[in-house]
């Protein structure tokens, strides 16, 4: 069984998840600890337009399948409005969490200055 999950993105990390055709997302960098996707298309899209728009010009929507059994074990963190839940994943576990993605990531909504 999966989960979808969705992660807003800018030019720069969307490189490199294609570079990895399309099947895993990139090493945290020092500065970023946790890794969060996010659990619905409208939060990833406000976050893409808004954020990354606003930061780097442009601003994407990846939306990819999670095996369900592992991310049972992260709770599910609410910051700010009804629609605005992600999971923490720590920065050290990006590559469990890369091994669990079941499919490709694909790119389902992109936004640009």
């Amino acid at each position: 069984m999966t989960t979808t999950l969705y992660r807003p993105v800018g030019q720069k990390e969307l490189s490199l998840i294609e570079h990895s055709g399309w099947t895993k997302f990139p090493p945290r960098l020092p500065e970023q600890p946790i890794f969060y996707p996010v659990m619905n298309e409208e939060y990833a899209i406000q976050i893409a337009r808004d954020w990354n728009v606003t930061s780097s010009g442009s601003g994407f929507v990846t939306k990819f399948e999670i095996n369900s059994d592992y991310i049972k074990k992260f709770e599910i963190q609410n910051v700010g409005g009804q629609i605005h839940n992600e999971l923490w994943i720590p920065a050290e576990e990006i590559d469990e969490f890369n091994s669990n993605i079941v499919g490709l990531i694909e790119v389902i909504k992109s936004f640009y200055k």
